[in-house]
């Protein structure tokens, strides 16, 4: 499907709010609402829209310390890391990468000690780079161009 500038507004409206009405997606983007609502039911349809999802302040649940962690997994560990990352909470993101390391990791931490817990935990898997994170610049990236 190729996407005009209708559907382009609508996917920007959605991405910024989930929750925004159809009605008012339609007073936004000059057409009806039933049309609206046929346009998002057809890019879910066809997997342009898959999930709505609630965006989290890790902050104010006590999680003030961000970090994204690459892990460069010991012959043998990746595997068993596969498997066993899904079970840690910290853990917000977790993606398999090219380069010289495995896995990039974005996590959050309640303060320094609980992020060194969670690094010697790792080690037993592969060697770890950890880079805090200090603000986020963009967080999200919109489609803006059909």
């Amino acid at each position: 499907m190729k996407l005009d500038t209708i559907h382009s507004k609508i996917l920007n409206l959605l991405q910024k709010n989930a929750r925004i009405s159809n009605t008012e997606i339609a007073r936004q983007v000059g057409i009806s609402s039933p049309a609206v609502a046929e346009r998002i039911k057809k890019m879910e349809d066809l997997g342009i829209i898959s999930d709505y999802l609630t965006k989290v302040d890790h902050n104010a649940l006590g999680y003030g310390l961000r970090a994204l962690i690459t892990v460069r997994a010991f012959m043998g560990r990746l595997k068993p890391f596969l498997h066993q990352i899904k079970f840690y909470k910290e853990v917000i993101n977790c993606y398999r990468i090219t380069g010289n390391e495995n896995i990039v990791m974005e996590v959050v931490f309640e303060n320094q000690q609980h992020l060194e817990k969670f690094i010697d935990e790792l080690i037993s898997y592969g060697e770890t780079k950890t880079q805090i994170i200090l603000s986020n610049v963009v967080a999200h990236n919109p489609i803006d161009k059909v």
